[in-house]
């Protein structure tokens, strides 16, 4: 029976432990979306993680809408990547980055007042983060057929980029509402072709853009993100199981090195569920290493593994406040708080001071 603390291998990959960090916004990079140096000495500090999966990064200026948060869709951005990729190896640790598009979520700010695009002409609920404040989301509007082929280019450049920063592999951030979420759930994609309607054609755009990512990266260094049995950011399916067991068969043929599955309960601390876990039968289905998020705690991740529910599991939160979260929860230490107010601050505070255990 596997510990958390044992290794375990995800595709390419020999990992340490079963202690992923999740990919967690921090907004730390420029107005243009080039990483900083302060973000290496953030990634370094959390290198004792099983494998880091790195903050939503994005495949273009499109799909960007969240205020200091980092592109991969610039040799000058590629080149910033680099030193915090460096760091985190020269720690002794992995790290994939997450490649990001927003779909309708985009601010028409971020785009000299276009429209975002999404699946469909939609309008997500709530309010969008913008360098001005929060402001009311706009209509989307729809992609065109022949407006995929470019996605997928920007998909592909993005994977290529970041395999040359040096990255170990990428996440394709299919989960939480974003574009790929959009095209998969029937509430968000109201389409009448090839990408919308029956499941299969729903799940097509996650094919394609995986297929085109591992292209680039490889099979064994791709892998991808769903958020299975909530609604998040407007976006819902009243019937997700079949949908998402579907998309997993389909990840399962390509042969992705794991699939990250976020799945709250139903007293989760940020976001909870409006369905059952959809994460067993997609156990069935999906042969290769499986890790499950949201909300663990050392018992129940233990639990998850024991019972054979997961190889692996992804830490959030946990992470922002204990960059030496592996060696918290192998002591069985007390986890330090964190503070939300310093959540998406441009400094080093509520980031890289968090001191480790035993530190003054």
């Amino acid at each position: 029976m596997p510990t958390l603390f044992d290794p375990i291998q995800l595709g390419a990959l020999r990992c340490p432990n079963r202690v992923l960090m999740a990919p967690l916004t921090r907004a730390r990079a420029t107005r243009d979306h080039v990483p900083t140096a302060l973000m290496a000495d953030y990634y370094r500090q959390r290198a004792g993680a099983g494998l880091i999966i790195s903050e939503a990064t994005g495949i273009s200026r499109e799909g960007l809408g969240w205020p200091y948060a980092p592109g991969i869709w610039s040799e000058a951005q590629a080149e910033a990547w680099k030193p915090v990729v460096a760091a985190v190896h020269a720690a002794g640790g992995r790290i994939f980055c997450q490649l990001w598009h927003m779909g309708r979520v985009v601010h028409p700010s971020f785009l000299g007042g276009a429209a975002p695009v999404s699946a469909s002409a939609t309008t997500a609920p709530y309010k969008a983060h913008t360098y001005d404040g929060r402001q009311p989301y706009a209509e989307a509007r729809a992609l065109r057929g022949d407006e995929i082929p470019r996605l997928l280019d920007d998909y592909a450049r993005a994977a290529r980029l970041a395999m040359t920063a040096g990255f170990d592999g990428v996440q394709l951030h299919a989960a939480n509402g974003y574009l790929i979420d959009q095209f998969l759930r029937s509430g968000t994609n109201l389409r009448d072709d090839a990408y919308g309607g029956p499941i299969e054609n729903r799940i097509r755009l996650l094919r394609e853009a995986t297929e085109a990512i591992v292209a680039e990266a490889g099979a064994d260094r791709t892998a991808v993100r769903l958020s299975p049995n909530t609604e998040t950011q407007g976006c819902a399916e009243p019937d997700p199981e079949p949908l998402f067991v579907a998309a997993a068969e389909a990840l399962d043929r390509i042969g992705i090195a794991f699939l990250e599955l976020r799945e709250p309960g139903p007293d989760g601390t940020f976001g909870a569920a409006d369905a059952p876990p959809v994460s067993p039968a997609i156990r069935r289905v999906f042969r290769r290493p499986l890790v499950l998020n949201s909300d663990y705690r050392r018992a129940t991740a233990e639990a998850a593994l024991a019972s054979d529910a997961a190889d692996a599991i992804s830490f959030g939160r946990p992470f922002i406040s204990n960059p030496d979260l592996v060696r918290r929860l192998a002591a069985d230490a007390p986890l330090a708080p964190d503070d939300r107010a310093t959540w998406y601050a441009q400094g080093p505070e509520g980031y890289t001071d968090y001191p480790e255990l035993g530190a003054a």
